[in-house]
């Protein structure tokens, strides 16, 4: 067996070396620092709660009721209609009928989930604006209280973790929630470390005063996605963003069923990521690369052989490093059975990724759904 020749050796030591080095700096936050223990606090300042509804009839009534109890002593919820042709809106009235902090907005035919958010900012009785999808539910009643104690004068954005339910003897579901908790390790390790780059809207929270600031969703508007992730990259500074890790403040979401819609909705995600600011894009993309170049060219050179035992020695403790980071991320964020597929769905998940890559540039959608 031949050795692996120079410039390959130099090239996958030195995008494993890169590969390495990120993965140090997520262990930062994830390994070496911890969630400060703070009781939540009953602020008399009240917060308003918002929801996008799309057809979530069989969804709803769980919502309603852990929100209903929210253990905080004031709050309004918004509900935004975007043209549900189920039930939802008839569970919605029934509800408000009981429960007089409850606003119900209906989108007319032009609008979207941009337009129905900004109309419930516009709204809003209060300047604490608490976002989460109408698929999701809290984990306990004090949600509101743990995400909203994170604002102070300074602090205008609250990053909160939004995690999918387990369906056992799923690939889908496993690989669904893998990829969120990969995520999720990027964008909590880089805001701890000042440099926040997105958030998600299924557990975000951001002040009325900052909205109107930005002007909304002006700067991205004729974009259907990025409500959430693009709102976060423009708008979130050094000092204005806190983020929220204790788990009784963490959603959970229905995941998608079917290879196709996660596929179709993976793509509008990733769609938006070149309107991220430039050292995001670079930061970014020089990880995936160095996770792509480290896989590709480990197992290209499989057939050749190393050469010496120095390559594979670093190859081994990247794995390790990776695995040790993982392991710690779904421990923090309570997805423990995930850390056991880590060196099997790591590799499958760049290269699902790479196809949605290939797949944005090749046929550009019209209209995102």
């Amino acid at each position: 067996m031949s050795a692996l020749p120079d410039v390959l050796v130099l090239l996958l030591a030195g995008f494993t070396l890169l590969n390495c080095a990120y993965y140090l700096y997520f262990s930062r936050f994830w390994i070496f620092s911890k969630e400060s223990k703070t009781k939540s606090s009953k602020s008399d300042s009240g917060v308003s709660i918002i929801s996008c509804v799309k057809n979530e009839a069989p969804n709803l009534p769980v919502l309603l009721e852990c929100l209903a109890k929210q253990n905080y002593p004031v709050f309004e919820i918004i509900f935004v209609n975007d043209h549900s042709t189920d039930d939802s809106l008839d569970i919605l009235n029934a509800f408000a009928l009981r429960n007089p902090n409850i606003q119900i907005i209906n989108l007319d035919s032009t609008s979207g989930k941009k337009a129905g958010i900004t109309r419930a900012v516009h709204k809003a009785k209060y300047d604490k604006l608490l976002l989460i999808d109408a698929d999701c539910i809290p984990t306990s009643p004090d949600w509101l209280s743990l995400m909203t104690e994170k604002f102070t004068k300074q602090k205008q954005i609250v990053l909160g973790y939004g995690g999918y339910r387990t369906y056992k003897r799923s690939v889908l579901n496993t690989l669904i929630r893998f990829e969120t908790l990969f995520t999720a390790m990027q964008y909590f390790a880089y805001a701890k470390a000042k440099n926040a780059y997105m958030g998600v809207g299924r557990n975000l929270a951001y002040t009325t005063e900052l909205f109107n600031r930005a002007e909304g969703f002006k700067k991205h508007l004729y974009h259907k996605a990025g409500d959430d992730d693009l709102f976060v990259n423009q708008n979130a500074t050094r000092e204005n963003v806190a983020i929220c890790l204790n788990p009784d403040a963490f959603t959970r979401s229905e995941p998608e069923k079917s290879w196709k819609s996660w596929f179709i909705q993976k793509r509008r995600h990733i769609g938006v990521s070149h309107l991220y600011k430039p050292k995001h894009q670079l930061q970014l993309g020089l990880f995936y690369i160095s996770q792509l170049a480290f896989y590709s060219l480990a197992i290209a050179s499989l057939p050749v052989g190393y050469g010496s035992i120095a390559l594979p020695v670093l190859l081994i403790f990247r794995e390790l490093l990776v695995l040790r980071v993982i392991v710690k991320v779904s421990i923090r964020l309570k997805e423990r059975n995930l850390a056991l597929y880590t060196l099997i769905l790591e590799p499958f998940m760049i290269s699902v990724q790479m196809l949605i890559f290939i797949s944005n540039i090749v046929v550009k959608p019209r209209r995102w759904n």
